[in-house]
């Protein structure tokens, strides 16, 4: 081995970003908002792996069951997520706006391919209309309760999808989806949770998974601890404990070299994870810590009556970010959010 290739600076875990100069036309679009629901970021829907995945997976935690059954095409994958999470985003940035929304959602396939850092050869759109058909072809029965109502019976990620135009080299321009009433009704009752847009650069299916459970179960808290072994089945991974482990510290390791995990950090103690917001940068020599913004569970219902049509988690983190940047010193979390969100209310109107 030479010198030089002795000294190659290692791989990055995280994907380009293929798409550093977009087209003006698309901005609006693309800024919105990543969004997930949270009933798919709790439960393991979708699978780890990169082949197809064949197998019917069911979740017990009391009385709570999930079960998730493949098409021919196998399970819909974590990669395919991409797809729910640009409609969640749309449609929620909609009502954000005071328009309408549907579980009809019509777009540009080109639009998708960009604001979910997917390559935009022809490859990429073969890889969209797999996803499409795994999305159609993944069954899931539950007992989840989400916004109200509780879901019994079978169900596609989404009801049906439609490629409307495609150019004659047949890739496909325009794609309508119907969505899941099950994901409809997480847009309509706001059960979404913020995403970092980092996510669509994580480049290993169980770092995209980790991410979304530690910003579930953890977000602002200033510490979040869970079993190994329970942590590996809220993941969906079909490794034993040890390979989960090791695939885990390989992670953790990546992170500790190159910082590419989004938020949070991940430790090991024996078989317990340890999960903490990464620490906010210092200014003004004072150590900023999100723990000290915690709100009250009712805090967010009054904020809804402060901000109708507003999306409160995403009002949420404007706050804390705010807070942060301008070093502000709340000795009351819950009231100072509930006058910004005020604030943000009596602007819209």
């Amino acid at each position: 081995m030479s010198n030089e290739s002795a000294v190659l600076p290692a791989r990055s875990p995280l994907l380009p970003d293929r798409h550093p100069q977009r087209d003006l036309f698309v901005c609006d679009i693309l800024d919105a908002v990543p969004k997930a629901d949270m009933a798919s970021m709790e439960n393991p829907v979708f699978s780890l792996s990169t082949k197809p995945d064949m197998r019917t997976r069911r979740y017990e935690r009391g009385e709570n069951w999930i079960q998730i059954a493949p098409s021919r095409q196998g399970l819909a994958t974590v990669h395919d997520r991409d797809i729910l999470i640009y409609c969640i985003s749309q449609c929620i940035g909609a009502l954000n706006e005071g328009r309408k929304v549907s579980r009809h959602v019509r777009f540009k396939a080109h639009d998708l391919l960009v604001a979910t850092n997917r390559q935009t050869s022809g490859r990429g759109y073969e890889l969209l209309r797999d996803a499409l058909r795994r999305l159609k072809g993944t069954e899931i029965e539950t007992s989840i309760r989400q916004g109200g109502k509780e879901h019994l019976s079978a169900f596609g990620l989404i009801s049906a999808f439609e490629i409307v135009r495609e150019t004659r080299d047949g890739r496909m321009l325009d794609v309508e989806i119907t969505l899941a009433d099950w994901v409809f009704d997480a847009i309509e009752n706001n059960n979404v949770l913020t995403l970092n847009r980092q996510y669509f650069f994580l480049r290993k299916p169980l770092e995209r998974r980790l991410y979304e459970i530690a910003r579930k179960h953890c977000g602002a808290q200033p510490v979040w601890k869970i079993g190994l072994e329970l942590l590996r089945d809220k993941c969906g991974s079909s490794s034993r404990v040890k390979e989960f482990r090791r695939l885990l510290g390989k992670i953790i390791d990546d992170d500790g070299q190159h910082d590419h995990m989004p938020d949070y950090t991940f430790t090991m103690a024996e078989d317990i994870v340890i999960v903490r917001p990464k620490k906010s940068t210092r200014q003004n020599g004072v150590p900023l810590q999100l723990s000290s913004l915690c709100l009250a569970p009712d805090t967010h219902e009054g904020a809804r009556r402060l901000a109708p049509g507003w999306d409160i988690h995403y009002l949420e983190e404007e706050w804390r970010a705010w807070v942060l940047k301008k070093v502000i010193s709340v000795k009351n979390p819950d009231k100072h959010f509930l006058a910004f969100c005020k604030r943000r209310g009596a602007h819209k109107r």
